[in-house]
């Protein structure tokens, strides 16, 4: 999926973060997946989470295993039972065996904490392109291996993908940054119109600040893959990105 060029507002990944502990649930995770462009709802028990999905739809659950009022296990397993649901894992409990067990209670995903906002986010997007994938038609399969082996946005421009398939989970000002390098097309931006599209006071922004944003969107995309870092700098006259690198 490419960034939206219809003029309505994309729409957000709506995901319910089931977390007991109110410090980590509204000052961590809570404002952590908002900042990654997810729509996320907080309960401190399954008995909330539930009451919430009683009034609206969830696309993905985050839930510890240790919960005041119920097994978090026993949650995962209600949940499976929903049609279309990601449930991922976040919790402090290292054992092999509730591990495995979540897995194969429906779990999608199990990360252990201390949580890393941008692994959580990633792997949130993951999951929700192989969620699409599962009800995807059977046609899709026919397309040859190499057909979308380019780096390309998906979720509405909230993550970047590699040719490989490793996902790289953008904050807001890469989201900007990477939408308007790649709107052009291979062509160079030049600095002064990537400034304008972060900041609406382009006097007042510091260039350094675009610099430093380049390098380390860099650095992420680097960590997060074996690829050539698909980000150039144009010579004189900015930055350009470069979907298909040769190898």
């Amino acid at each position: 999926m490419q960034s939206n060029t219809s003029g309505k507002a994309p729409k957000a990944l709506r995901v319910a973060v089931l977390e007991d502990d109110p410090d980590l649930r509204e000052a961590i995770l809570l404002p952590g997946l908002r900042d990654f462009g997810f729509d996320v709802s907080g309960a401190g028990t399954a008995a909330e989470l539930y009451r919430h999905m009683l009034k609206n739809t969830f696309d993905m659950v985050v839930l510890d295993i240790g919960l005041p009022d119920e097994d978090g296990l026993s949650v995962v397993r209600h949940l499976q039972e929903l049609p279309d649901l990601g449930i991922v894992m976040l919790t402090g409990n290292h054992s092999r065996n509730d591990r495995v067990r979540a897995l194969r209670d429906g779990a999608d995903a199990y990360l252990a904490k201390p949580a890393d906002i941008e692994v959580l986010a990633a792997t949130l997007h993951s999951l929700s392109r192989r969620m699409r994938g599962r009800t995807a038609p059977e046609v899709a399969f026919e397309k040859p291996a190499n057909a979308n082996a380019r780096w390309h946005l998906d979720t509405d421009g909230w993550c970047l993908v590699s040719p490989r398939g490793e996902v790289i989970a953008l904050g807001a000002p890469e989201r900007i940054l990477l939408n308007t390098l790649i709107a052009a097309a291979g062509a160079p931006v030049e600095r002064e119109a990537l400034i304008a599209s972060l900041t609406k006071d382009v006097y007042n922004f510091d260039p350094h600040r675009l610099d430093m944003l380049i390098h380390r969107l860099r650095r992420k995309i680097s960590k997060c893959t074996n690829e050539a870092v698909p980000l150039l700098t144009a010579r004189g006259s900015g930055y350009v990105f470069v979907a298909e690198m040769q190898h």
